[in-house]
């Protein structure tokens, strides 16, 4: 039986840490129609987001609480991730599948108290620029593609899971030298 079966529950021992080969290397096209082994392993996926945003589920495992987990950070060598968002106008979950970036804005945003990752075990100082508006192609759990354009926070979040998907981290968007300094010709402001 495979180890993302329905009833399995991720906790943080399945999270590869951010020294490992495979949060370095892009990930492989998941095929379309969604094999079931994939859709249980999203489904998983989209399970932990909503356990790490209870307070009873967290205590009680050890969860750290995410936005976003894509499939590299539990071991999964697949170009999907699913997204949890409390306040998102359209629809709180959504799993993305072979994502790709169509357009972006000039304009950029970041968060002011920085980003944080499910396979990073440290605090990270610094200003991570993000564009402020995204426009994103994906597949479906069902397979069928479509275009969802975001904003602010959640363009935030699927940049930093599709940055996964590529092999980058997200401090390597940070500036070496000064890690609270901003790019220069570009308006960009804090999210908050």
């Amino acid at each position: 039986m495979a180890k993302f079966h329905p009833d399995y529950m991720i906790t943080m021992k399945d999270f590869v840490k951010e020294h490992s080969v495979l949060l370095r290397k892009q990930t492989q096209d998941v095929a379309i129609p969604v094999p079931l082994e994939d859709r249980h392993i999203l489904f998983s996926m989209l399970q932990y987001l909503k356990n790490s945003q209870d307070p009873i589920l967290t205590k009680k495992y050890k969860l750290r609480p995410g936005s976003g987990l894509s499939a590299n950070q539990i071991g999964v060598d697949k170009r999907m991730f699913a997204v949890l968002f409390e306040d998102h106008d359209q629809k709180p979950e959504m799993m993305f599948i072979n994502p790709k970036v169509m357009s972006h804005s000039l304009n950029m945003i970041y968060l002011p108290e920085g980003e944080g990752c499910l396979s990073v075990n440290r605090p990270v100082h610094g200003f991570v620029p993000r564009y402020e508006r995204i426009k994103v192609k994906a597949y479906t759990i069902d397979g069928q593609e479509f275009i969802l354009s975001l904003k602010g926070y959640e363009s935030i979040v699927v940049q930093h899971e599709i940055d996964h998907l590529n092999g980058i981290m997200f401090y390597d968007r940070i500036n070496k030298d000064n890690p609270f300094q901003l790019p220069q010709n570009v308006i960009i402001e804090s999210l908050y």
